[in-house]
């Protein structure tokens, strides 16, 4: 199959106009869906803007005058601001601060206005697009992404070097859950230019959406080789935790956290750390890592989200409650709306739950209108509070895509379990915790799936498995893996039976042998005739020949010498 991607088709009109007079970033957000094809600026808009930039001209030659320092005095340097802050965080590959990536989208909206033609700036704002609607969970950024990344190819193909553009549509198609058409335009870029570092975080998220973990690797040691630093030990400790191994995560992401430099940097490392130990079952430990990432950048709402998981876990269900609703105040992700909701129904709370289930399926409705593949979520969604049949049919397509990974096999899985296919489902569950590292979740389906086929000394022991990984790792399904292993009770005393050697089967007694007939004594013989003395006293003559049969019957048998190895 060819992996060029074709060149996207020329357009014009007002799918590629930028207003230029957008809101400063710290203005009431209008709504995204307005801003996707702004009108044409007025002729009082365009009067306007040119005696702004006069205005704005003489101020900037003013400041450049005053600026000059004395010869025998040191220029302190510049304050940096949020555009150039995000332009560096972007440069290094680190995460920037939801602010200052507003910021450098309403910068660039204003550039290429009045320069239509600069293919660059194109793909930093269409790119700049991804990350604000990913961070923001508004996917109408998606839309904007979009047109902004075609129009920077128009200018200038990336087969005449606009590899930027190629790597921002495979961020978006990332951020889509595309993850073909992620790897597609990610190898297309590493064809061409293999040294060009910004592309493999693209790979390392394509090939962990397919499933491939083999390729997933491989960018990850060439991204590191690359580009060594803050991303690649976050990039080598998602490594680790997916393949199991628990330490070498730890000691990557302590390191990477203790390598931050930029608020935002620092905290989304604290919040892996936390991260790894809510996973661990710790979740006092991953409570104070997210505290901590929350006194870094004020607002960050991973670590909200995962602080409220770790609360709820500790019993301290209001203040869980709590940081979920800030969280999805910053960002309304279909995944917080699950887990509010799930927690709400494990408190018993119907109505707050149903609540939160439409809030949840109307967020995944508008994604889907915008291009987001969300059929991983809604599967898991249908499958345990909806329609499993659906989820199945939802899942199955995901599988077909060749989206392989270990959280949609073990969605799957769960999906035919709950549709009453258990038999179905093993192969899948299975597989998800072959490949999915020590993930509680993914273990207890898996016990769950065996214990409805019989195999109950496997399932106690995947049950067993999850509670000891994490034993609060579900505030619905934990109560439900300890309910299960009570009902599977202890295992039998002596281990399973099919283990134990066989019992000897009873012999019947046999009947004694035959005894041969005791020999019979030899006949009496008649005496043999005697010969006469032969005269002069000598023996009779007569042949020579063997002793007589008797003679030799009744000769005492001489026993035979013991082997030498038997005598002690």
């Amino acid at each position: 199959m060819d992996l060029t991607p074709q060149q996207p088709p020329g357009a014009s009109g007002p799918e590629y106009s930028f207003d230029t007079d957008w809101p400063a970033p710290d203005a009431a957000r209008p709504d995204p869906a307005s801003l996707a094809e702004p009108p044409p600026p007025t002729m009082r808009t365009t009067l306007r803007r040119a005696a702004f930039g006069m205005v704005a001209g003489a101020v900037l030659v003013t400041g450049a005058v005053v600026a000059v320092p004395d010869d025998d005095k040191e220029a302190a340097p510049p304050v940096a601001g949020p555009v150039s802050r995000a332009m560096s965080a972007t440069a290094a590959g680190s995460p920037a601060a939801l602010a200052d990536l507003r910021a450098l989208v309403g910068d660039r909206q204003k550039w290429v206005g009045t320069h239509p033609s600069d293919a660059d700036s194109w793909a930093v704002l269409g790119s700049a697009y991804v990350e604000v609607g990913r961070r923001a969970a508004d996917p109408a950024y998606y839309t904007r992404a979009e047109q902004a990344l075609k129009r920077s190819l128009d200018v200038r193909p990336g087969e005449s070097g606009n590899t930027a553009a190629w790597v921002g549509l495979a961020s978006l198609a990332n951020a889509r859950r595309d993850f073909v058409t992620a790897r597609k335009w990610g190898e297309t870029v590493r064809k061409r230019a293999p040294k060009e570092w910004t592309v493999y975080p693209q790979l390392i998220d394509a090939y962990n959406g397919l499933g491939d973990q083999k390729s997933a690797i491989t960018a990850v040691e060439r991204f590191t080789e690359l580009r060594a630093g803050v991303p690649a030990l976050g990039r080598a400790a998602e490594m680790y935790r997916d393949r199991g191994w628990r330490e070498d995560a730890l000691a990557t992401a302590q390191d990477a956290a203790n390598r931050a430099g930029t608020p935002a940097e620092k905290a989304a490392c604290l919040t892996r750390l936390g991260d790894l130990a809510w996973e661990r079952g710790e979740p006092k430990e991953a409570v104070a890592q997210y505290g901590s990432a929350l006194r870094v950048e004020k607002g960050h709402h991973p670590a909200l989200a995962g602080r409220a998981r770790a609360l709820a876990a500790l019993g301290r269900t209001d203040e869980a409650v709590r940081d979920y609703q800030a969280a999805l105040a910053k960002s309304p992700r279909p995944g917080y709306l699950l887990e509010l909701g799930e927690l709400y129904e494990s408190l018993g709370l119907d109505g707050d739950s149903v609540g939160q289930y439409e809030k949840l399926r109307a967020a995944l409705d508008r994604g889907k209108a915008r291009g987001v593949d969300e059929s991983l979520l809604l599967g898991r969604f249908e499958a345990a509070h909806g329609d499993a049949d659906a989820a199945v049919e939802l899942l199955r397509a995901e599988w077909e895509r060749g989206h392989r990974s270990a959280a949609v096999a073990d969605a799957l899985g769960w999906a035919l379990h709950r549709s009453g296919d258990s038999d179905g489902a093993l192969e899948y569950a299975q597989r998800a915790v072959d490949s999915g590292g020590q993930n509680a979740s993914y273990a207890y389906h898996l016990g769950m799936v065996q214990r409805a086929l019989g195999d109950y000394g496997s399932a106690r022991r995947r049950l067993e498995g999850a509670l000891r990984t994490n034993p609060e790792f579900s505030p619905l399904d934990a109560p439900l893996a300890r309910e299960a292993l009570d009902d599977l009770g202890e295992p039998p005393a002596g281990g399973p039976a099919d283990m134990r050697p066989p019992a000897p089967e009873p012999q019947a007694p046999q009947a004694p042998a035959p005894q041969a007939p005791a020999p019979q004594p030899p006949a009496p013989q008649a005496p043999a005739p005697q010969r006469q003395p032969a005269p002069g006293g000598g023996p009779a003559p007569g042949p020579a020949g063997p002793a007589p049969a008797a003679a030799v019957a009744q000769a005492p048998v001489q026993p035979s010498p013991a082997p030498a190895a038997a005598v002690r």
